[in-house]
């Protein structure tokens, strides 16, 4: 059985790798034990942010809620107890958008919640 070299393969493989890294800082876009070992980590972390992005979009939606709420004298827990009681399906996102684009429209929102709502039992 013939020999087989591999050098054209391993190139080939290595190239695709730093091709992968451009863009990285000091010897992991050249050398490539790192770089294999920071593309790696690279992937990890990609992977837990793509999940992560959307914990942080719902807190910034809720905060823009929040504020806008606030020029109404309601809280965001109020606001959202009433939408559920208003049968108002709407996303936070949504409300975000209306709130900072729409302040007529989120006003009226608001308008139907708090009509809506029932006086909150205080203990």
């Amino acid at each position: 059985m013939a020999r087989v070299k591999r050098g054209l393969m391993v190139r080939k493989k290595h190239k695709k790798l730093l091709k992968q890294v451009k863009g990285f800082r000091g010897a992991r876009k050249h050398r490539i034990k790192l770089a294999k070992e920071a593309l790696f980590k690279a992937g990890t972390y990609a992977y837990r942010d793509r999940r992560t992005k959307k914990r942080h979009f719902r807190q910034l939606w809720i905060t823009q809620i929040n504020a806008a709420l606030k020029e109404y004298g309601l809280r965001y827990s109020q606001f959202i107890q009433g939408l559920k009681k208003a049968k108002i399906e709407l996303d936070r996102k949504i409300l975000a958008g209306l709130a900072k684009d729409e302040p007529e429209e989120f006003k009226k929102i608001v308008e139907k919640v708090t009509t809506n709502e029932s006086p909150i039992k205080s203990k």
